[in-house]
């Protein structure tokens, strides 16, 4: 199971959430700095998967990926207005968007070291101006953080879910590890995954983006990121490119 698949958790967390219009203020002022910081506000967008900050989103060019029918119909149900692209049909799209949004750990949705290269490479060719992403510091993990991420509990007037990500490690390769998510309450038990995940370092990434073109590689440590189904935090990254304008 992808990406796809891992971002309708998401968005069943989103959709109960007691607090949602925080929660999308939240995510939109992460990409607000991040134009501010490169000066640059895009007039195109590409969000990989689901993410609350559509909702805000006022970019006068809204394309969506990687994202489900259900998703879909969420956004449209709440008005935004975007266009969907079929994830087998990006590479037709070779610098077509000025930003490319991939958070919730994108990259390290993959196979193997190639399909990971492959992947950042491919995403990087979209992109005009800069991509926004997300990693933690798999280098200086803690043990514990390991084998699950720290639980979030989605509160609401009429019931409480717990979001539990349970990582199985593999025993031959220790950056190897297939992610399964349980949505836990009273009554019911609804699981996503398992997903296929190898760990992504900085360094790695910066050699990847750079490979694909990057000029800018920023680790934006006044910026954090937190998924709705965990309350471990991710680092927030942005690379940039030259579009020879």
């Amino acid at each position: 199971m992808g990406f796809e698949s891992y971002t309708d958790c998401l968005l069943r967390a989103f959709i109960l959430h007691h607090k949602p219009a925080e929660v999308i203020k939240r995510k939109k002022e992460i990409l607000n700095e991040i134009a501010e910081f490169h000066n640059y506000v895009p007039n195109s967008v590409l969000y990989i998967g689901f993410n609350p900050a559509i909702l805000a989103d006022d970019t006068p060019e809204i394309f969506v990926t990687e994202i489900s029918n259900d998703a879909q119909n969420f956004l449209k149900s709440n008005g935004v207005k975007f266009s969907f692209i079929d994830r087998s049909k990006l590479s037709s799209y070779q610098k077509k968007f000025e930003s490319v949004i991939a958070l919730d750990e994108y990259f390290t949705f993959a196979d193997d070291d190639n399909a990971q290269r492959n992947k950042v490479t491919e995403i990087c060719n979209l992109a005009s101006e800069y991509m926004i992403t997300t990693v933690k510091d798999y280098k200086n993990q803690d043990f514990k953080d390991k084998e699950f991420s720290i639980p979030a509990l989605i509160r609401n007037q009429k019931s409480n879910h717990v979001f539990l990500e349970l990582h199985d490690h593999d025993l031959q390769d220790k950056n190897f590890w297939k992610t399964s998510v349980y949505q836990i309450n009273d009554k019911t038990l609804v699981t996503g995954g398992p997903y296929n995940r190898r760990a992504m370092f900085f360094k790695q990434l910066a050699k990847f983006t750079s490979d694909a073109g990057a000029v800018e590689f920023n680790v934006h440590k006044n910026l954090m990121y937190k998924s709705l189904i965990k309350k471990n935090y991710e680092h927030v990254i942005s690379i940039r490119f030259d579009n020879g304008s």
